[in-house]
């Protein structure tokens, strides 16, 4: 079913998309229901009849709901039925390129794994640390102790995990890595794993030099901006983007892990599988089913501190990753918290990524994934610019061109293959990482059509990330601007976001 099929469309000739099912009432925010997307990323069978609780009263704890996993989709969804009908503040829309945006997708799905996509991982910072076809995070596991139980190894799994994660923001166009182990130098996300990998391996973020193989809280209170550099082989003619960002979140995730009912006495990210498996919704079955929202309450609460006091609050409470945006409810008449568009990427990003080594080395399940949205970021959101699905209107347009000049006269800034730049903040990539979310589950319906598959075989969300969405738009950035591989529209990154 395509988002702009004729049935349910229709294309007036001044380029506007009319939705049939479309009224504007579905601008208003919506009541405090539990609502499912179709897809079910990583869904168990055995997760089936599990109870999810009902997302927080958004009239009652405005607050609670905007950092609820509920609420990301839910409140893109309003910004999303503007870019159905070609109403964006900043974007124009063309319809008829959704199709070819979803067979983009499919022929690189083909291209790398028909006939069998069961075989297709979910989108995790696990394949990153396989970077160049090395099964790293295997070759970890088995350098453990066999005293090392599989609890232990899903720990400390965790750990890395999580601080891998935490330090995969946008690296920028000049920094590399060389891997000690084995002389590569990689770039981007993957060069970021494996340096996270090789640092952890080296104690680096452990306080017990008996222990190196740990993420603690007094071993990253104990990291400065020059230890950090250090590991990720930062100089002047390697910058990385964002350092000092870094550097001050994992200095505040140091003071989150001392959390200790989440984070036990030691501090360390991967006592949270304690603490789920314990918790009073965690299914103990034949094998244990924990759901999304729990683990969700442990990333969004237990991390609170680590993202930037200067963030968008509600009532007094930092949001962390939400936004207010033009192409929501504005107030008045609305409530201050209705014109907020919410996507906690890199929460989002750790709960996909920590389910991969709980599920691999536990055999825990996940219910609630379908909760779970598609990332809004960069590679996501560029894909949809490049194919021409979005198109950044003049105005907007001409201001980031500026933006972009002003900020290429800094030191060590991009100043080639020049595209529009923005802050994070800005309602140009508010409202682009908004749609961003609507087109992704909309592009799933669509790839599973082409390719034919149906029930169970069916791509999963994670599963269209991984081989489709994020890969694609990576490559074609790196077609469209081969000297600096940057997306069509660059984010000044302080490293605590993208």
């Amino acid at each position: 079913m395509r988002i702009f099929n004729r049935k349910s469309a229709k294309i007036p000739t001044n380029g506007e998309i009319m939705d049939a099912g479309f009224n504007s009432s579905n601008l208003k925010s919506p009541p405090p229901t539990q609502t499912f997307h179709k897809s079910s990323p990583l869904l168990s069978p055995l997760a089936l009849d599990v109870t999810l609780p009902a997302p927080p009263d958004p009239t009652l704890d405005p607050a609670a709901y905007l950092r609820s996993i509920w609420a990301v989709r839910a409140r893109c969804q309003l910004v999303y039925q503007r870019a159905k009908r070609n109403q964006l503040a900043h974007f124009d829309v063309d319809g008829t390129k959704f199709g070819e945006t979803a067979n983009y997708l499919v022929s690189i799905i083909k291209r790398d794994y028909a006939p069998d996509y069961s075989q297709i991982p979910s989108h995790g910072r696990w394949q990153h640390f396989e970077a160049g076809g090395r099964p790293r995070v295997e070759q970890l596991i088995a350098a453990w102790p066999k005293t090392v139980d599989a609890q232990e190894k899903t720990r400390r799994l965790i750990d890395l995990f999580l601080v891998s994660v935490l330090l995969d923001a946008g690296a920028g166009t000049r920094w590399s890595y060389k891997s000690k182990e084995s002389g590569k130098v990689y770039k981007r996300s993957e060069g970021l794993a494996i340096a996270s990998l090789e640092m952890f391996k080296a104690g680096y973020f452990s306080s017990d030099t008996q222990k190196p193989s740990q993420v603690d809280s007094l071993g990253l209170k104990r990291m400065s901006v020059q230890q950090l550099a250090k590991g990720l082989q930062v100089t002047e003619y390697n910058p990385i983007a964002g350092m000092e960002g870094r550097a001050g979140l994992l200095l505040r995730l140091g003071d989150a892990l001392k959390n200790s009912a989440l984070f036990g006495a030691e501090g360390r990210p991967g006592h949270m599988l304690d603490y789920l498996l314990s918790h009073p919704t965690t299914q103990a079955a034949s094998v244990p089913v924990v759901t999304v929202p729990t683990l969700w309450t442990v990333l969004i609460n237990g991390l609170s501190g680590v993202w930037p006091s200067s963030r968008t609050q509600i009532d007094g409470v930092s949001l962390g990753d939400a936004w207010p945006c033009s192409s929501m409810p504005q107030s008045p008449p609305g409530l201050p918290w209705e014109t907020i568009a919410p996507f906690h990427k890199l929460t989002q990003w750790l709960c996909y990524s920590l389910m991969v080594p709980m599920r691999r080395v536990m055999g825990i399940h996940f219910a609630g994934t379908e909760l779970l949205t598609g990332l809004p970021e960069y590679r996501n959101g560029g894909l949809l610019v490049d194919t021409g699905l979005l198109t950044l209107k003049d105005k907007d347009a001409k201001r980031g061109l500026a933006q972009y000049r002003e900020n290429s006269m800094l030191k060590g800034q991009p100043n080639m293959e020049v595209v529009p730049l923005f802050a994070t903040h800005d309602d140009v990539i508010v409202e682009w990482r908004a749609v961003t979310v609507g087109f992704l589950d909309d592009l799933l319906v669509e790839v599973n059509g082409i390719l034919g598959l149906s029930g169970s075989d069916k791509l999963t969300l994670a599963q269209m990330l991984e081989a489709g969405s994020w890969k694609g738009g990576r490559e074609l950035a790196e077609v469209s601007r081969p000297n600096t591989k940057e997306p069509p529209i660059m984010i000044i990154s302080d490293g605590t976001v993208f």
